[in-house]
């Protein structure tokens, strides 16, 4: 209801936004993690929004003959935004082109998690991430970024792009306060159960790093929330959000709803609001989704 009654007071900008709800298409299909289980919390943490109208589109199978891929053809012209849940193998040249001419031009776009293990030898989506890991990735395609003393870093040593230690909770530590995305979050708040990613490198062009988390593999605050310019749209880049469990954050809740209308509109003027029960940065703050989790985390390092 926070939306609803946010909407009555915000201009009439806004008031349009809450009578045309903000359109997202998800997509999914191939993953190196549980998408099936992940796309439907991604779904209710947008729906519960109340201001965005979510449609999914899966892709093929892994291994499907060209047909199937000839007859997947999303119309991303027609949603604001994107949402990426999607790592796997890549997608038609058509596809790939429509989305680059989608994003450049104006088009939103958020990568959620394993989304920046996807595609390392696609140059435009590597340019609209950021930075990712995996797949080959190392010091050729970009440097490593890190905060240290409140400056970003970039490291063009030799090294392998992509790696993470044992999943726990963790600090996230926001670095721009005044961006639409994490303006009025807690300067550190305790994120669920995750996998903490590391050594992500890529063009890291037009990059703004909003959040990090420290990684003890590092030892280097490594980034976790990126805002991305590529043309005249905007990239939102989440690297947290493993499983449902990882999801089921309340952090991760606002982060997603915020960014997402961010990503479409510039602004986060339905989702800005700050719930009461947001983590604190020694506590941790479950969102209860019936059903959910369905997998099991893994007992947290010591």
């Amino acid at each position: 209801m926070r939306n609803l009654i946010l909407a009555l007071t915000l201009s009439s900008v806004t008031l349009g936004l809450a009578a045309d709800p903000i359109k997202v298409l998800i997509i999914d299909g191939q993953n190196n993690h549980k998408w099936d289980i992940t796309t439907p919390v991604l779904r209710n943490i947008l729906d519960t929004a109340e201001v965005f109208q979510v449609q999914v589109s899966t892709t093929p199978p892994k291994g499907s003959p060209a047909p199937a891929w000839d007859s997947w053809r999303p119309k991303f012209s027609d949603f604001a935004v994107v949402v990426s849940n999607y790592n796997g193998e890549l997608w038609p040249e058509p596809v790939r082109k429509d989305f680059e001419a989608y994003v450049s031009g104006g088009g939103g776009f958020v990568c959620v998690h394993a989304a920046d293990n996807a595609f390392p030898d696609w140059p435009e989506y590597n340019r609209m991430i950021g930075v990712g890991g995996w797949g080959g990735r190392n010091e050729k395609s970009g440097p490593r970024l890190f905060i240290k003393d409140g400056k970003l870093m970039r490291d063009t040593s030799p090294g392998k792009g992509g790696s993470h230690g044992p999943q726990h909770p963790f600090p996230v530590t926001i670095h721009d306060q005044e961006h639409p995305v994490t303006k009025g979050l807690p300067l550190v708040w305790m994120h669920r159960q995750d996998e903490l990613y590391n050594s992500l490198r890529g063009p890291a062009e037009n990059v703004t790093v909003l959040a990090s988390a420290v990684s003890e593999q590092t030892n280097d605050a490594e980034p976790m929330m990126l805002a991305i310019t590529y043309g005249k749209g905007r990239v939102f880049h989440n690297a947290m959000g493993h499983a449902d469990y990882s999801m089921l954050c309340r952090g991760f809740y606002e982060v997603m709803q915020r960014s997402t209308e961010w990503a479409a509109t510039g602004l986060c003027a339905a989702t800005a609001a700050l719930p009461a029960d947001f983590p604190s940065a020694d506590k941790e703050s479950e969102v209860k989704l019936d059903g959910y989790p369905k997998l099991t985390p893994p007992a947290p390092k010591k």
